[in-house]
């Protein structure tokens, strides 16, 4: 889309009235509540889905490219934040062995398809946290900031408009509205710090985000405040970020202290710094309180800060009953959110969407986070499970303990006998030994269940994370006598050869090899 078309479809997004908007948000949100009330978001089973991000490279020497907006319809993806991005959301299927398999088989099929479609242009889809190759030519800082001002009409006024970022209206007004000061629009992160004047910074990053939609909308807070407490050793397990691309590390830091300061899931700060502005208070992506009733988690939304209050068409589904609603939840940015939705009234859900979950190596490792939040929370809820009385300071703590340090971090847990612990072999014997009562109570086998726990079994058993890989990666090349910037590229070209062999039919748990020598310096 040409950028004057685009700035004018910018500036009609920022006529809207941000009062009339919230107002209408909170009419909206009493629809919601009547419907709960009447039982209409309620089914008859748990049901789970998935959003899975991606990013493109090209496929000799991994630098990113961005992705040709006819190649994203051909293939079924839809955009994301930058041109580099692509995202594939599944149907959403009941919570059972067929359920689960539906899910996996969902992703295989149509990454496959867009793997072959994508090849011819030679470029490759990536599933990874944090892209650290720029696009040939380029450095990762400009790509990420660089922007130019365009005049609406016939008019003075003025839109900025990120250069490699989406033709989202709602993605480029959040640079130019009135609320513009409540996003930080930076990266700050040890050794990091970048300032945009847009949110394309954000693109940086990619994640899995498992939907697990609840048998009864009025039980949401019980599974809400669950999914609070196994935040922080799920995303443990999960950690894939702890490095940026090299040009955007400070002059003066280096390779020791890149290694000794940095986090194993940068993609946490990535989202918070470029979002919130700590001046502002709690800032809108933040690890969310706990839940005291269904009513209040459709107030949270409904009252939330408007950052662009979009303009609301008239439609045919049944969400469209509350329009202003489900289009201010799309700046409702939660660790942990609760959504409520659905095309007919028949499909009507409530659900919530676990975002702290990075893109991971490989499918099968996506499927295992999706079939152990699944099984979790089909387990501690049913079993009702003594890590409620967690205190809720403390899962905010492990989340960011998790964020900072991967499986090295210090959680505390209580286990099913009740008994606090901040022993990591028994926290995950506790949690994923529930994650697996859940999944077989909802049908699966022993044998079937295993299977599906199994990848984040392993990285416990051998404390290893995607992230831990990398540093070994990089912390190895470097010895080598690599510089940084080439011990980065080392490392990110490894994954993609690794990724290439085993995107589709392995695990993450094959890249490891026992008493590699890179492991035990980590």
């Amino acid at each position: 889309m040409p950028e004057a078309e685009l700035a004018t479809r910018v500036a009609d997004v920022l006529s809207v009235d941000a009062d009339e908007f919230r107002r209408r948000a909170e009419e909206d949100a009493e629809v919601i509540k009547d419907a709960v009330e009447d039982g209409v978001f309620d089914n008859p089973q748990a049901i789970v889905g998935l959003e899975y991000e991606f990013y493109a490279v090209k496929d000799d020497d991994c630098a990113l490219r961005r992705v040709p907006r006819r190649l994203l319809e051909l293939i079924g993806f839809e955009k994301e934040l930058g041109l580099h991005n692509a995202e594939m959301t599944t149907s959403p299927q009941p919570l059972n062995a067929d359920g689960i398999l539906a899910q996996e088989s969902e992703v295989k099929a149509r990454l496959r398809t867009a793997l072959d479609v994508t090849q011819s242009e030679r470029m490759r889809l990536v599933s990874d946290a944090l892209w650290t190759l720029p696009p040939e030519g380029e450095d990762a800082g400009t790509y990420l900031t660089d922007s130019v001002e365009r005049t609406v009409g016939d008019t003075e006024r003025t839109i900025r408009i990120a250069t490699n970022m989406s033709d989202s209206a709602r993605y480029h007004a959040m640079a130019n509205t009135d609320q513009a000061s409540a996003a930080g629009m930076c990266i700050e992160a040890p050794n990091v710090s970048l300032q945009g004047d847009t949110v394309m910074p954000e693109s940086l990053i990619t994640s899995i985000q498992p939907h697990y939609q609840v048998a009864h909308a009025i039980d949401l807070p019980t599974y809400f405040n669950y999914a609070l407490r196994v935040a922080g050793p799920l995303l443990a397990l999960g950690v894939n970020s702890p490095f940026f691309p090299a040009d955007l590390y400070d002059d003066d830091a280096t390779p020791e202290a890149i290694l000794e300061d940095g986090w194993m899931e940068h993609r946490i700060s990535v989202f918070e710094t470029v979002l919130n502005d700590p001046s502002t208070g709690e800032g809108k992506v933040r690890f969310p309180r706990d839940l005291g009733s269904v009513d209040e988690a459709i107030d949270r939304v409904a009252t939330d800060d408007t950052m662009v209050p979009m303009p609301v068409e008239a439609g045919e589904r049944f969400d469209d009953e509350f329009p202003h609603f489900r289009r201010k939840h799309g700046t409702y940015w939660r660790w942990v959110r609760p959504v409520f939705g659905g095309p007919t009234r028949s499909a009507a859900n409530a659900r919530i969407e676990f975002r702290p979950i990075p893109a991971q190596p490989t499918v099968r490792d996506s499927v295992s986070f999706l079939a152990a939040f699944a099984g979790l929370l089909e387990s501690l809820v049913r079993l009702e499970h003594p890590v409620h009385e967690l205190d809720w300071q403390v899962a905010r703590e492990n989340f960011y303990a998790a964020m900072r340090e991967g499986l090295e971090a210090d959680l505390t847990w209580i286990t099913n006998d009740g008994k606090e612990t901040t022993d990591p072999l028994d926290l995950y014997e506790d949690l994923l030994a529930h994650a697996e009562d859940g999944l077989t109570n909802r049908g699966l086998s022993e044998e079937q269940a295993a299977k599906y726990l199994y990848p984040l079994r392993r990285r416990v058993r051998q404390r290893m994370t995607p992230a831990r890989w990398k540093r070994a990666q990089v912390r190895s090349a470097l010895e080598d006598g690599a510089d940084l910037p080439d011990a980065v590229g080392r490392m990110q070209r490894r994954y993609v050869e690794r990724q290439s062999e085993t995107l589709l039919d392995g695990s993450f748990a094959d890249w490891i090899v026992e008493n590699d020598r890179e492991w035990d310096r980590e």
